[in-house]
């Protein structure tokens, strides 16, 4: 009887969190089924256009889809901005494959002159937040007439340093006495890369695509500083641009952006967690 109240207690104060998790995530699901006058009544009050109080109610006072047709057939900049966030997200992914792979292979397994120093220095360049860079930046894609364009995002993006860091760790995991055998075998370099390296670090290979996504697809800071033609926009921008005059457009909005997201996290959790698991085993 007691381990049975205990339990009761126990979910229960679980479930706290738990409903401070979902009731936003709530409030913008439903708040894409309502009217703008409906939001305005409701949330009006933050907005400072409303003196009465803030409520939400669990589900839509009078349910429409009129912000769904707003956004998807009379909002063709959004489509823009959806374009944008693809063409400059996928081709980082792409590139961060073809260089961190290789890369992080040689961190773990290859033995060279000034391995860790120069390991050290990508660490140190990853911790560094985006403004200690800024200006740097800047300067190199000025030099090079690549300001204003989609390739002041991806060519920063490709050569980031957290998925060596993210990767370097996977491929350690893999015994070095399997490595051995492929030698002993007349496996190449890189053969043994692509045959026993990319095989059994694949975790840690689609932990690193679904993070890399993550970041560059709500990536706020970098289009901000280097694309100043909003045609350029990615659609992490789209958000700020909406006034309280098309608020109700603000939750479609972001239950689209947030789609791509939820879906490659459902998608890759299974890896996900395959690759925390294997970035605990120690030889």
């Amino acid at each position: 009887m007691k381990q049975k109240i205990l339990r009761f207690f126990t979910y229960l104060i679980l479930l706290i969190p738990v409903l401070m998790i979902i009731a936003p995530v709530w409030v913008m699901i439903t708040g894409t089924f309502m009217s703008e006058g409906e939001v305005f009544r409701k949330i009006g009050a933050i907005l400072g256009g409303s003196s009465e109080n803030v409520r939400w109610t669990l589900l839509p006072d009078f349910p429409t889809l009129k912000p769904y047709v707003q956004l998807l057939l009379d909002s063709p900049k959004f489509f823009i901005m959806f374009w944008n966030s693809v063409r400059q997200v996928i081709p980082i992914l792409i590139g961060q494959l073809l260089i961190s792979v290789p890369a992080a292979w040689g961190f773990a397994k290859c033995e060279f002159k000034g391995r860790k120093a120069l390991f050290l220095l990508y660490i140190i360049l990853m911790i560094m937040p985006f403004q200690v860079t800024m200006v740097s930046n800047y300067l190199v894609l000025d030099r090079f007439k690549l300001l204003d364009t989609n390739f002041s995002i991806i060519i920063p993006g490709i050569f980031s340093t957290f998925p060596i860091f993210i990767m370097t760790k996977f491929f350690k995991s893999i015994p070095d006495e399997l490595l051995e055998s492929a030698k002993l075998d007349g496996a190449s370099r890189f053969t043994i890369l692509f045959r026993i390296g990319i095989p059994l670090g694949s975790s840690g290979i689609v932990s690193m695509v679904i993070l890399s996504f993550l970041e560059y697809w709500n990536a706020l800071e970098q289009p901000l500083t280097f694309l100043r033609d909003k045609s350029n926009w990615p659609l992490s921008l789209y958000l700020p641009e909406i006034s309280s005059s098309n608020f109700g457009v603000a939750f479609i909005a972001s239950v689209v952006m947030m789609a791509p997201s939820v879906c490659i996290f459902l998608r890759g959790q299974t890896y996900l967690e395959q690759g925390i698991v294997a970035s605990g085993i120690k030889q």
